[in-house]
């Protein structure tokens, strides 16, 4: 099962006063290298694409081979971010002048515990039915985490493409789209995570409950 992953690191942060939530540094590592470490180590991802600024040298993860890419414009939502992450990944592929992945796995760089979600996701894609789209997760209050998901690759493709195509030409179809209206039409089965890792750092006081600091 080939595996690639799209992180999500390049939000505005408002309820941090604009702090880059990947810098935040728990116990040594930044919340993006505990997330690059979750798609490396956990899904043992062919190719990772953080949809962000790269981060400064001080900062810099320790995963080989990971590729930076920006949706056009900067800021422009979730949706928009999966679709630049996609493009990248593709093109990368090719130029590799191998395959498509089977599966990507799609995160947000700010929960620190998303480890042991991605190993309960790459289980279901292992014994996936083909005419599945992929799996979310669903945390213990029964919320469905869009960002912590699975989703095979040429069902997301899909959607990015119809999203895109549907739209004004002068405008973006993914600009300020909700990931949930990006994956409305493909079939997706809730998959239950361990409880927590889906937690993120949202605001400052998720940052002083979990001991989190600034770089």
């Amino acid at each position: 099962m080939q595996v690639d992953a799209i992180i999500l690191a390049g939000g505005r942060s408002s309820r941090l006063g604009g702090e880059p939530k990947g810098g935040l540094l728990l116990d040594g590592e930044s919340l993006l290298q505990r997330t690059l470490a979750a798609a490396v180590s956990a899904a043992s991802c062919r190719t990772v694409v953080v949809v962000g600024d790269e981060p400064p040298a001080a900062q810099a993860q320790r995963v080989r081979d990971v590729i930076y890419a920006r949706e056009s414009p900067n800021f422009g939502g979730p949706a928009s971010a999966i679709g630049a992450g996609m493009a990248a990944a593709r093109s990368t592929a090719r130029a590799g002048m191998v395959a498509d992945s089977d599966f990507t796995l799609v995160l947000a760089c700010d929960m620190p515990d998303i480890a042991a979600a991605v190993e309960t996701l790459i289980g279901a894609g292992a014994a996936a039915d083909d005419v599945l789209d992929g799996f979310i997760g669903v945390d213990v209050a029964g919320h469905d985490q869009y960002l912590a998901a699975l989703y095979r690759t040429a069902s997301l493709s899909r959607a990015v493409n119809r999203c895109e195509s549907a739209a004004d030409p002068t405008a973006s179809g993914l600009m300020g789209l909700s990931v949930r209206a990006l994956v409305a039409d493909l079939a997706l089965v809730r998959v239950s995570v361990p409880a927590g890792s889906t937690a993120d750092i949202d605001t400052w006081d998720d940052v002083d409950r979990r001991g989190i600091r600034r770089p």
